[in-house]
C-alpha cells in the first residue's frame, strides 16, 4: 500500500476509535489523542477487537490487522498532532469544547486541514476559532464507523474548494461514500433522523405502544435494520438530546422540541448501550 498522509484524531470515544480504525486500516499513520489514558487504552483494545472480527469474517488477514494496529500511536497532549496534515476532531457535542480545541489545533497544526466529526454544530461557527477558516470542514462519519459507508462532508461558509475536494477524495480512499452538504443545523442525516427518533420517544411516553412494538413497526413496516429506540441507544441518548437541542435552538421550530422522556432518561444517566441502560437494558461490557 502506498504511503498515506499522517492523520491525528482527537477524542478516543466511540466515534474517535472508529475513525482511527478506518484511517489506520487504509495505510495512514494515526495519532489518537485523548486527555484520559484509560480511554486511549480502551480505544486501542476496541480497535484490536473490531479488526479481529474482520479477520474472523475472512475480510482481513492477520498480517493486515497487525500492520493497522502498528500505525496507531496514542498521546494525551494535543501537540502530538503537530505532524498531521489532517486532524479529525471527535470530542463531545459541546460548542465551547470544540471552539477551545480548534483554537489550539489552529496554533499547533498550521498546515493541516481541521475537520470536525460534529453531528449537528455549525461548521461556520467552529471555523470562527481558526485563523484559516478556509481549511476547516465537517467530516461526519456514521456509527459504527468501520461498517457504515457514508461520510457527510460539510462546507462552512468559508471552506475552500481545495479543502472540500481533498476531504472528498480522502473519504473515498477509505472506502466510504462522501456526500457534500451545506452547513445547516443537523445537516441532512440528523435533521431527518433525530426528529424520527424523538417522535418514537413521544409515542413511548404517551403510551401509544411499547418499546419493542415501536421498533418492530419501523423494522417490519418500514424495512429499517434497527428500530428508532434501539438506534437511539446505539447513538447515545445524551448525544440524541444534544442534537435535538441544537435543532430546536438553531431552527427555532417547536417540532424539534426534545421529548421530556428523553430528557428524563439522560438526567438519570441512562445513555443507552454505553451505560448498559437506555430504552433497553444491556449486559455490562
Amino acid at each position: 500500500m502506498k504511503e498515506r498522509e499522517p492523520v491525528a484524531v482527537v477524542g478516543a470515544g466511540t466515534m474517535g476509535n472508529g475513525i482511527a480504525h478506518v484511517f489506520a486500516l487504509n495505510g495512514h499513520d494515526v495519532t489518537l489523542i485523548d486527555v484520559a489514558e484509560d480511554r486511549l487504552a480502551a480505544a486501542v483494545a476496541t480497535i484490536a477487537s473490531n479488526l479481529g472480527r474482520q479477520v474472523r469474517k475472512g475480510t482481513l488477514s492477520e498480517d493486515a490487522k497487525g500492520e493497522s494496529l502498528a500505525r496507531i500511536r496514542t498521546a494525551t497532549e494535543r501537540d502530538a498532532a503537530g505532524d498531521a496534515t489532517l486532524v479529525v476532531e471527535a470530542v463531545p457535542e459541546i460548542l465551547q469544547l470544540k471552539a477551545e480545541l480548534f483554537r489550539e489545533l489552529d496554533r499547533l497544526t498550521p498546515h493541516a486541514i481541521l475537520a470536525s466529526n460534529t453531528s449537528s454544530i455549525s461548521i461556520t461557527e467552529i471555523a470562527r476559532n481558526a485563523s484559516r477558516p478556509e481549511r476547516v470542514i465537517g467530516m461526519h462519519f456514521m456509527n459504527p464507523v468501520p461498517v457504515m459507508k457514508l461520510v457527510e462532508v460539510i462546507r462552512g461558509l468559508q471552506t475552500s474548494d481545495e479543502t472540500t475536494r481533498h476531504v472528498m477524495d480522502i473519504a473515498g480512499s477509505l472506502g466510504k461514500t462522501p456526500v457534500e452538504v451545506a452547513d445547516y443545523p443537523g445537516f441532512v442525516s440528523n435533521r431527518v433522523l433525530m426528529p424520527m427518533i424523538n417522535e418514537a420517544i413521544f409515542c413511548l411516553m404517551e403510551g401509544v405502544a411499547s418499546t419493542e412494538s415501536i421498533d418492530a413497526v419501523m423494522k417490519l413496516g418500514m424495512n429499517h435494520p434497527l428500530g428508532p429506540l434501539a438506534l437511539a441507544d446505539l447513538i447515545g441518548l445524551d448525544t440524541c438530546l444534544a442534537i435535538m437541542e441544537v435543532l430546536h435552538r438553531e431552527l427555532g421550530d417547536d417540532k424539534y422540541r426534545p421529548c421530556p422522556l428523553l430528557r428524563k432518561y439522560v438526567a438519570a444517566g441512562w445513555h443507552g448501550r454505553k451505560t448498559a441502560r437506555g430504552f433497553y437494558a444491556y449486559e455490562q461490557g
